[in-house]
């Protein structure tokens, strides 16, 4: 009996090791797209080439911790994450780079829908503009495909994922 006891709390730790790894590296994924953004958003292409260095070292670590269903959606999008993180670390044309965040925004809400693993509330926002959705860490709008003044606070919130806790 204290076997049996002993096995299943060694079994629920080690569950929830491999959750809080996961839900870590997808916090680091995201936490790294913000700073891409937020670059985005007070026009530095510098600063979002060098966040991007930091979103493809996140997305090129290894994946732990995820359950068979969600390492299938995570690999069926991580080639196209990188591929439009790529082009934005290699790029100092905020244009260019904007094109590609447009892309990169649409999966990476896909991932984060599916996986549910993100620890903080993430706003999926939308620039009628542009017809581009962003991610953002806050519900104020601050929009990353236009850094003016008269632009920054165009588009509107169209979906919320809660935090996991």
């Amino acid at each position: 009996m204290k076997t049996i006891k002993t096995l299943s709390i060694a079994l629920v730790l080690a569950l929830s090791f491999s959750f809080a790894r996961a839900q870590n590296n997808i916090n680091g994924i995201t936490s790294a797209y913000f700073t891409v953004k937020n670059a985005l958003v007070a026009g530095k292409p510098n600063d979002a080439s060098n966040g991007a260095k930091g979103l493809l070292a996140a997305l090129s670590a290894p994946e732990t911790g995820l359950k068979p269903d969600q390492a299938k959606l995570f690999n069926s999008y991580a080639e196209k994450l990188k591929y439009d993180s790529r082009h934005i670390l290699e790029s100092t044309d905020v244009a260019h780079q904007r094109e590609h965040f447009a892309s990169l925004s649409k999966n990476l809400y896909e991932v984060l829908k599916g996986l549910k693993l993100n620890t903080s509330t993430v706003y999926m926002d939308y620039c009628p503009m542009k017809k581009a959705y962003w991610l953002s860490e806050s519900a104020p709008i601050k929009n990353p495909y236009y850094s003016d003044k008269a632009m920054a606070t165009c588009g509107k919130t169209t979906a919320t994922l809660a935090a996991v806790k």
